[in-house]
């Protein structure tokens, strides 16, 4: 195991050659990054990320380093996740962990720690031949941009047609986000008020985004507006991408809207998993019926609550890797999730990765595409 592993730190594994290109969440998967769970912590109250987290969850008043017993988990998952994708003939690529456990200070906040580089999925998305930096919303993951750096700074050595973008850096001062939200006194018909009315935690005094809430279809970027991407965010998108139709969309029924990959989730052309709690509102379900879609509610989950200290839902059972359009990877006990789509033709590859939901996700989130295989095409021709 140690060889192997090493072997996939050097960025090395497969002697696959950079090459920066994706046009979808499907095509072949050649070459990612996946995170690691070093020097994780959980991050002192701050306003985005509190506003995740419900008030009976037992994050709640817990901050600090995490415990070296549940990173070593989460690593065994992380490298055991890695050797699949590497016997799968893929290239793996891993991040650089800072010292999380220091404060992130600027002249408009303090913030006591940091957070982790695992996820990769919310600050890094390649569209086309570009690699973009997302601004982040929350203030402790302000520099987390640095773990991939190395990674980049790398591709750009060797693909001499890539891109490498960053979105412009947001203040985060008080100005940018929404008070209330750190209420405990707020209930959660009262957040659900304030999500079907649009009003989230971020507000629009500056763009946010973060990458987890794009998804790719061809010439289509569905970004979602939530919590952790604003209006603001979606309209530096469109002005960065102007070639490509920049989509809109938000889920009424998710109480804490971040990161669209355990809401809507395209497995291949015409197909789209979506989360029932969290349906396609009617103009959006029209979309993708009139251009030949099939809509598949999300089996049920298997686990009726996430892991200790998870921020995340128990929806994070359709947080799926694709590595191409017959071929995914599931969280081992997602019993539910993997039947299904077994009986939609597909290759199941379960994966045992619970112990690293806390550090910030399931297989999906876990991961960022540098190079799947496919071609710019327009899935969403019909408009009307």
């Amino acid at each position: 195991m140690t060889k192997t592993i090493d072997t996939i730190n050097n960025h090395k594994s497969n002697n696959i050659p950079v090459h920066v290109e994706c046009h979808t969440e499907w095509g072949k998967l050649r070459h990612v990054i996946v995170g690691r769970a070093d020097n994780a912590c959980i991050p002192p109250p701050e306003p985005a990320f509190m506003a995740r987290i419900p008030e009976n969850s037992d994050m709640r008043g817990r901050y600090g380093p995490r415990s070296q017993e549940s990173i070593d988990a989460a690593n065994v998952q992380l490298d055991g996740l890695s050797s699949i994708l590497v016997s799968r003939g893929i290239r793996v690529d891993r991040p650089t962990p800072l010292n999380f456990n220091a404060s992130v200070q600027s002249p408009d906040f303090t913030q006591g720690t940091m957070f982790g580089c695992q996820p990769p999925r919310d600050v890094l998305i390649t569209v086309d031949r570009e690699i973009l930096e997302a601004t982040m919303s929350f203030r402790s993951r302000f520099f987390e941009y640095l773990c991939y750096r190395p990674l980049i700074s790398a591709y750009m050595k060797e693909d001499t047609t890539m891109r490498h973008e960053s979105a412009p850096r947001p203040r985060l001062s008080d100005a940018s986000y929404r008070y209330g939200y750190l209420s405990e006194e707020i209930s959660m018909e009262t957040r659900k008020e304030w999500v079907t009315k649009k009003e989230f935690v971020t507000t629009e005094e500056e763009p946010i985004f973060e990458a987890a809430d794009i998804v790719r279809c061809g010439r289509d970027l569905f970004v979602q507006h939530g919590f952790t991407t604003n209006m603001r965010g979606i309209d530096w998108l469109q002005r960065h991408f102007p070639d490509y139709r920049i989509r809109p969309i938000n889920f009424p029924g998710d109480p804490f809207p971040s990161h669209i990959d355990c809401t809507l989730l395209p497995l291949r052309p015409g197909l789209v998993l979506n989360n029932p709690t969290r349906p396609l509102l009617p103009e959006f379900r029209q979309l993708f019926i009139r251009n030949g879609w099939q809509i598949i509610e999300a089996a049920s989950p298997a686990h009726h609550q996430s892991p200790p200290l998870c921020y995340s839902s128990v929806w994070l059972s359709m947080n799926i890797l694709s590595l191409d359009e017959k071929t995914v990877c599931v969280e081992e006990s997602e019993i539910h999730q993997i039947e299904q789509l077994d009986k939609l033709g597909f290759e199941v590859i379960p994966v045992p990765f619970r112990d690293a939901y806390p550090f910030g996700g399931g297989l999906h989130c876990a991961t960022t595409d540098i190079w799947r295989e496919g071609s710019l095409d327009d899935y969403f021709p019909k408009e009307s």
